[in-house]
């Protein structure tokens, strides 16, 4: 009787442990897929941010500001200005790029628009090979003869966190074709484009 209850004891264990592991598994790959995307050079990890720390920073950068193209200027010279090092093996949080100042342009974008989601600003990622840049849509007249990059006929602008004191409407170094795909940051989707334009 007692081995009986033992072995169905176990048996019960077994199972547990196997439908955890299951569930497990199942939940890191949803997981990956939130954080990874595929492209033509390779996979993307993306690692934006929500976090109150993030959250904090931006509202204090952009707490004398009263309108949007200030509030996206400010968060910009923040990250241009955490200096540009090159990360050959290792991706940094938001948080991680912050406390060490310094990062790459995968570091220095995914801190940038942590910092804009943070503020209620969608922004996407650009990648083309070997770099990374960020695009968003600002309704400002004062950016009305800036270029843009126009995607499926709406107007983004580049926000380059590479270049020191960079300013809103960075000039697109890469031809059309180089762009591999616009991300949305937080889901991971790519964004699908038919048309692309640069011009103001």
């Amino acid at each position: 009787m007692k081995n009986e209850s033992k072995k169905n004891l176990s048996l019960l264990i077994i199972v547990i442990s196997s439908v955890a592991f299951i569930y497990g598994t199942i939940k890191a790959m949803g997981i990956v897929d939130k954080t990874h995307v595929g492209t033509s050079n390779g996979i993307y990890r993306s690692y934006v941010t929500t976090s109150q720390e993030i959250q904090d920073k931006a509202f204090t950068l952009t707490a004398h500001c009263s309108d949007t193209l200030c509030e996206v200027q400010s968060v910009l010279d923040f990250v241009t200005n955490i200096p540009y090092q090159t990360n050959t093996f290792q991706q940094y949080s938001a948080q991680q790029t912050i406390q060490q100042n310094f990062g790459d342009c995968d570091d220095k974008s995914n801190l940038l628009i942590s910092m804009l989601h943070a503020l209620g600003l969608k922004a996407y990622f650009v990648l083309v090979p070997k770099h990374i840049f960020i695009i968003t849509a600002i309704e400002d007249q004062r950016l009305d003869k800036t270029k843009g990059l126009w995607v499926n006929g709406k107007k983004y602008f580049i926000l380059e966190s590479t270049a020191r004191n960079s300013k809103i409407g960075f000039p697109l170094h890469y031809t059309l074709d180089d762009i591999d795909v616009i991300v949305e940051p937080f889901s991971n989707e790519k964004i699908p484009f038919k048309q692309l334009e640069w011009k103001r």
